[in-house]
C-alpha cells in the first residue's frame, strides 16, 4: 500500500474549485477542533459535514460502534459542508488528513485531483453492490475514490387538498405539458402554483439539473435548444404567474416555507423535508419530477462519500478500511441511511427501506433516476459550469435576458465549443 503516500501539490485552482463545489443541502457549524493525530494511536479520526448530530446522536453513536467493533476509539469532527472541504485541502498540506473522511459527492473529484485520496483499488473499499448512478460521483479520471454513504435527491411534494379544489388528479401529470396544464388549473382554482429555489448559488443549479437533464439537455452544451426549453419552462411559469417571483432569492429552506404554508400545489424539494411534510398539517404526496416528454427526470445526487485520504503512515490503512466498511456495509447501512434520512445506494437496502416505509416509493424511484453532477467526466470542470449556469438562471427569471441569451452567455463564459 506505499502507492498511497503519494499526493501531489495542492493548489489554489483546487481550493477555489471546492468553494463553489460545496454542497446544496448542509448547514450548521462545527464541533471540535481540526487535529487529527493523538499521542494514542488506538485513536482514529473521522470528519463529516453533520454538525446537527451531537455527542449523543444516534449518528455519533454509529460511528462510536464502528470503533469498538475494529477496536479503536473514534474521535469525530464535523464541520459545515464548505469549511470542511477547505479544512481537508489544508490538512492534507500539513500531513494532518483525518483516517476517515464523509464529503459532499461534488468535492470528491476535485480531492481527488489534488491527490488527497486513495483510490477504492487500492484501499480494497468493496462498491460491488453500489448502484452506478451513485458510484459515478466519487469517479474521476475512470478511478472511483470512495463509496456513498447513502443519496437523497429532488422531486416534486404536492398538496392534496389544493390539488382537489382544483380538480386535478395528480395521475395525470406525466410530463412537463400536463404539469403546466395542472399550474393553470390551480391558478383558476384561486390558488398558488410551484415554488422552488432559483437563488444564485449551487442550491439553484440543483433545483434547476432535473429541468435541464429533463429536457435531454447535457452540461457539455449548456445552450442546446433543450437547454433553452428547461429555462423557458420556468421563466414562462414566472411570467405567468405559476410560480412566485420569490424564487429568484430563494434557497430550499425559503421555498419550503413557501409550501408549508399550504397555498402551494407543488414545491420541488427533497428527501431531507419528510419529517416537515409530515408536520405540514395538510396532506401531501410525492412525485418524482417528469421529464419534458415524460418518465422520470434525472435529478441530481445529494449526500456523502465515505472516502479514505492519504496518509504517510500507511500502518493505519488497515483499520481504516474497517472502519469505512462498517459504515457502508449491509450491515449497517440501513441503520446508517434512516439515521441520515438518505436512500441507500443499494438496491437491496432500497427495497429493504420501501417495505418499512411505502412513503420512500417515490423516492427510491427518483435516487435509481438521479446521477452525479460531476459524473460523465466533468469532474472539476463542473463547478464552473454550474456557477455560470445558475448566473443564467437569475438573468433570464429576472427578465435581463431571455433565456436563449442567458444560455449562449453561459456557455461562452465556461469556453464550451
Amino acid at each position: 500500500m506505499n502507492s498511497f503516500s503519494g499526493r501531489r501539490r495542492l493548489t489554489v485552482a483546487a481550493l477555489t474549485s471546492l468553494v463553489l463545489a460545496a454542497g446544496a443541502t448542509a448547514c450548521g457549524s462545527g464541533l471540535g477542533g481540526t487535529e487529527t493525530r493523538t499521542a494514542d494511536s488506538g485513536t482514529y479520526t473521522i470528519w463529516d459535514p453533520y454538525p446537527q448530530f451531537g455527542k449523543d446522536s444516534a449518528w455519533a453513536k454509529l460511528l462510536n460502534g464502528c470503533g469498538d467493533k475494529a477496536g479503536v476509539k473514534i474521535k469525530r469532527t464535523a464541520f459545515d459542508t464548505s469549511d470542511l472541504s477547505n479544512k481537508v485541502l489544508l490538512a492534507a498540506q500539513q500531513d494532518n488528513s483525518p483516517d476517515v473522511l464523509i464529503v459532499d459527492n461534488p468535492v470528491v473529484p476535485t480531492l481527488a485531483e489534488a491527490g488527497v485520496l486513495t483510490t477504492t483499488d487500492d484501499n480494497k473499499l468493496d462498491t460491488s453492490k453500489v448502484d452506478p448512478n451513485l458510484l459515478g460521483a466519487g469517479q474521476s479520471g475512470g478511478k472511483t475514490y470512495g463509496t456513498p454513504v447513502g443519496a437523497n435527491t429532488l422531486a416534486l411534494y404536492y398538496n392534496k387538498d389544493v390539488l382537489k379544489v382544483a380538480g386535478v388528479d395528480i395521475t395525470s401529470v406525466k410530463d412537463w405539458t400536463s404539469l403546466t396544464a395542472a399550474l393553470e388549473k390551480v391558478k383558476k382554482a384561486g390558488k398558488k402554483g410551484i415554488t422552488f429555489s432559483a437563488i444564485g448559488t449551487e442550491e439553484g443549479s440543483f433545483q434547476f439539473l432535473p429541468w435541464f437533464w429533463g429536457s435531454g439537455a447535457k452540461l457539455t452544451r449548456l445552450d442546446s435548444p433543450q437547454g433553452v426549453s428547461a429555462l423557458s419552462l420556468w421563466t414562462d411559469w414566472l411570467e405567468k404567474g405559476h410560480a412566485p417571483n420569490s424564487v429568484i432569492n430563494n434557497t430550499q429552506t425559503t421555498s419550503w416555507q413557501e409550501f408549508a404554508s399550504g397555498d402551494y400545489a407543488f414545491a420541488e424539494n427533497g428527501t431531507w423535508q419528510l419529517a416537515n411534510a409530515e408536520k405540514a398539517g395538510f396532506g401531501y404526496g410525492v412525485l418524482p419530477i417528469p421529464g419534458a416528454e415524460g418518465g422520470t427526470a434525472a435529478a441530481p445526487t445529494g449526500g456523502e462519500f465515505v472516502t479514505i485520504p492519504v496518509q504517510s503512515d500507511t500502518g493505519r490503512y488497515t483499520t481504516t478500511r474497517k472502519l469505512a466498511s462498517c459504515l457502508t456495509g449491509a450491515e449497517n447501512l440501513y441503520t446508517t441511511d434512516t439515521t441520515l434520512s438518505y436512500m441507500a445506494p443499494t438496491s437491496e437496502i432500497q427495497d429493504k427501506q420501501v417495505a418499512a416505509d411505502a412513503k420512500l416509493k417515490p423516492w427510491a424511484e427518483a435516487v435509481k433516476a438521479a446521477k452525479g453532477r460531476t459524473s460523465g467526466g466533468l469532474g472539476t470542470k463542473y463547478p464552473k459550469i454550474s456557477e455560470q449556469m445558475w448566473k443564467a438562471v437569475q438573468s433570464a427569471l429576472s427578465g435581463a435576458k431571455s433565456p436563449k441569451d442567458a444560455l449562449a452567455a453561459a456557455r461562452s463564459a465556461v469556453n464550451q465549443p
